[in-house]
């Protein structure tokens, strides 16, 4: 369990982190969002330890995790850049390098991953691409079998088949082993089919977070017409995110469950009726939306 209450860090003027709250639970794959310099890769340097909170706290296991060797035992990071990395070195001394430094890294793990990836164990990392850094970098950081592994941007510069298997890799780490993996990126459609949870980060502040399927079974679009023209009004019974109309069809955004709204609507005798799902950008437009956010300013 990650708990994080009242998080701040700035860097000199800058505010990167502002009173952030959350509780990450075990096993889970939790995404973070948001634009550049919304304060992800912050939070998992503060996560990892690399960076000191200016206020609040992170825990885990009941643990301080900066300055705490016992905490930093229990957690993996692959950075979007190459700080953890020697450019120089090969990928098989990097092993050896992240081997010391954690009791449960496996050669066998490793030597699995690389072939999995068709990456040269030998060679410098310098002579590798963009996207071969990242799959470098997340190899590595799962070959430790830690309980928690942050990942950020790990998807960036992947082609669709790494990223497909990337991503089967996050899956077994939860099943297999209950690892809890948290992941950044810009994407929402990126962590729609990966994440359970998802958090939403802006100038430095969580302005939102949700189970991922409780998001995408809460709010639905409907479509429907009648024989006479209809109002907002007509549905004031249910809880209309969004109401607008194209001809005699009327569009609505609605918050609530399935079966009951449904009913209701079919109760009303409509000419037309259709319940569609939206998608997790969607969900997060309209739920940002009713928090007072622009949804397309912030990412």
């Amino acid at each position: 369990m990650i708990e994080i209450k009242n998080l701040t860090k700035g860097f000199g003027e800058l505010i990167a982190l502002n009173n952030v709250s959350c509780t990450i639970p075990d096993g889970c794959i939790f995404g973070l969002v948001g634009a550049n310099g919304a304060g992800k890769s912050t939070l998992l340097r503060l996560l990892s330890g690399i960076y000191k909170p200016d206020f609040g706290s992170i825990t885990v296991f009941n643990e301080e995790v900066y300055d705490n060797p016992y905490a930093k035992a229990h957690i993996a990071f692959a950075p979007d850049t190459m700080s953890l990395v020697n450019s120089s070195a090969s990928l098989k001394r990097m092993a050896k390098f992240y081997k010391a430094c954690y009791k449960s890294f496996s050669d066998e793990k490793f030597d699995k991953l690389c072939k999995m990836f068709n990456l040269n164990k030998t060679k410098r990392i310098r002579s590798f691409s963009k996207g071969m850094i990242r799959q470098a970098q997340t190899i590595l950081a799962l070959s430790c079998n830690a309980d928690i592994t942050l990942l950020d941007e790990t998807f960036d510069g992947l082609d669709p088949i790494v990223r497909n298997a990337a991503k089967k890799l996050i899956y077994s780490e939860v099943c297999d082993r209950n690892a809890t993996i948290i992941i950044t990126s810009h994407s929402l459609r990126e962590l729609e089919d990966t994440c359970d949870r998802l958090a939403m980060l802006y100038r430095g502040g969580l302005v939102f977070q949700s189970d991922v399927n409780e998001l995408k079974t809460k709010l639905f679009k409907v479509q429907v017409a009648f024989s006479d023209d209809c109002t907002k009004e007509k549905f004031a019974g249910l809880d209309v995110v969004s109401f607008t109309k194209s001809g005699s069809v009327a569009n609505l955004i609605i918050r609530g469950d399935k079966d009951e709204t449904e009913s209701s609507i079919r109760a009303m005798n409509p000419v037309l009726f259709e319940l569609l799902p939206l998608s997790l950008e969607e969900v997060f437009v309209y739920e940002m939306d009713s928090l007072g956010y622009r949804y397309d300013e912030i990412m």
